[in-house]
């Protein structure tokens, strides 16, 4: 049995602004360095044996700080664009509410949160899928099926399309999927890679008899 905990990166300055992002390389604001220190403190008791992260520095920042505050700093990063936020296309670095205004709010919707609807020359959150999962399957479940607790840190997107797989959620169910920044949560997974259980408030863990 192992655990993939999952954090969604720390607020980014777009984040702030409430910008689309997409693959623009913005950093966090300081909230979002607070965020992942906060993430750091829940994750210092947890055993953690492979880090994985997107190409993005929101991320990478992230995972750095904390690793730095769990004490677990001496973890390398496995960085792959696989896991990249999905990409807005057109939409990046437009603010979200111009966008609702222009197009109106259905529009803004379909692009924002539907599974299959991608923004002008952008991805879907299916296509964001199409890449996650292949990744997910080949570079990290093997480390999972060995008893390994892995750590991803990622974005909002490229987290929702592994946890409909995980949780075998429907399109319509995705959609109201929401993951806040700077916040950890696990699944338990067999060594099948079956989840066996979902741990929202990765607090409990600092006291849980999983180790590796």
């Amino acid at each position: 049995m192992a655990l993939l905990i999952l954090l969604r990166h720390g607020e980014s300055q777009w984040n702030k602004e409430n910008r689309f992002t997409g693959w623009i390389d913005v950093d966090l604001s300081d909230r979002g360095e607070q965020e992942a220190r906060q993430a750091g403190e829940l994750l210092r008791s947890v055993p953690i044996d492979a880090v994985f992260t997107s190409s993005l520095r929101r991320a990478i920042r992230t995972a750095e700080i904390a690793l730095d505050t769990a004490g677990k700093s001496h973890l390398p990063l496995i960085k792959d664009a696989a896991l990249n936020e999905r990409h807005y296309g057109d939409l990046q670095g437009l603010n979200k509410d111009e966008v609702a205004r222009t197009y109106g709010e259905h529009q803004f919707k379909l692009w924002r949160r539907s599974y299959d609807v991608a923004p002008p020359n952008g991805e879907s959150l299916k296509m964001t899928q199409e890449r996650v999962l292949p990744y997910y399957r080949t570079h990290i479940l093997p480390i999972l099926q060995e008893g390994k607790n892995v750590l991803v840190v990622a974005h909002g997107n490229s987290l929702r399309a592994l946890v409909m797989e995980l949780e075998q959620l429907s399109p319509e169910q995705i959609i109201e999927t929401n993951i806040p920044t700077g916040v950890p949560f696990a699944y338990e997974i067999d060594a099948n890679g079956k989840v066996l259980r979902k741990i929202e408030d990765i607090a409990k863990l600092r006291t849980s008899t999983i180790s590796t």
